[in-house]
This record gives structure tokens, C-alpha cells and sequence, in this order.
């Protein structure tokens, strides 16, 4: 039987962060199971989940602290996986337009109305390429509830973003 530990990490960039927690993982008989982890404005920042014996998670979460005291700021919570009750569709949106402050609270907004869990969100700041004015742009993973209405979805996000001057897509 396996136990899982959630950990986000967040520390000054440099080499051998993932290492230092790959080593402390292994050390307490665990397994890399799944992660995200990139470096924004020379803060590397992660998230991982870790499976392991149940009797060592305690143990495995306090020789964490060592990698505190090296300048990584690290919170640990054991977890075990949630059943998933009820059906639903999953959506990938895509986004594209003008930056601007609020834009994805502007989105987030109607996803929650909507009862939408964001799973998996990626976004960032580029230059246009004949313009050179700053674009938004974003891809989320999501689950819809199988009781939503998807039209009803559509048709407010493509009301969004004909306010906002941006492109959304929203495939199933």
C-alpha cells in the first residue's frame, strides 16, 4: 500500500533543487509519481506529488526541514486520492489577446459559476509579432460537470471574449 505527499517548493534558482528533493524522496523508500516546476524571475517554484509508505510519510515530510534550512521553502501535505463522483466532460481552453490586468479573473469568473474545476493551468506574457504589444496567452485543462450546460458555457466565454478583444477556444 502506497500514501502520497503533495509538496510545493519555492526557492532561490539554482542547480541541484530537484536533486536535493529527489535524494530526501528516495531516502525514505518513495517514488516521483508526478510534477510542474519552472523558474519565474529567478525563483524556481514546483509542485510534486510523491508516493511512499504510509509509515514513512511522517519522517519523510520532517527531513524536509533540512532542505528549509538550505533556503527552500517547502509545504508538504499527506493526501490520498479523491474518488471522482458523478460524470463530466473534459475542456481544454485556449486563449489569446491584448494583455491587460484581470484577464483571468475575468475567465475564472464565469468557470465558476459554471461549477468548472481548473486542473492544469499554463500561462504567459509574449511579444506580438508585427505589433510588438504584450500578449496574454493561456491553456487550461478542465473539468465541466456533466449536469452544465456546455452552450450555455460557450456562449458566455465567446461573449467574453468579444468584450475583451481576445481569441478563446474551448474544445472537448
Amino acid at each position: 500500500m502506497s500514501g502520497s505527499v503533495v509538496l510545493t517548493i519555492v526557492s532561490d534558482d539554482h542547480p541541484g533543487i530537484v536533486e536535493a528533493l529527489s535524494q530526501v524522496l528516495r531516502n525514505h523508500g518513495g517514488n516521483w509519481a508526478e510534477s510542474s516546476m519552472l523558474t519565474l524571475a529567478g525563483k524556481f517554484a514546483g509542485i510534486l506529488l510523491a508516493d511512499l509508505p504510509p509509515a514513512r510519510a511522517d519522517a519523510f515530510i520532517a527531513a524536509l526541514r533540512d532542505l528549509e534550512k538550505q533556503g527552500m521553502h517547502i509545504v508538504a501535505q499527506k493526501t490520498s486520492v479523491p474518488q471522482h463522483t458523478g460524470k463530466f466532460h473534459e475542456f481544454t481552453l485556449d486563449l489569446v489577446g491584448q494583455d491587460r490586468p484581470g484577464i483571468v479573473n475575468d475567465i475564472t469568473e464565469i468557470l465558476t459559476r459554471h461549477g468548472v474545476n481548473v486542473h492544469e493551468l499554463d500561462t504567459e506574457r509574449q511579444s506580438a509579432s508585427m505589433s510588438g504589444e504584450t500578449l496574454f496567452v493561456a491553456k487550461a485543462r478542465m473539468r465541466v460537470p456533466g449536469e452544465a450546460s456546455t452552450e450555455t458555457l460557450r456562449k458566455e466565454l465567446e461573449d467574453l471574449a468579444n468584450e475583451l478583444m481576445v481569441e478563446i477556444k474551448l474544445d472537448e
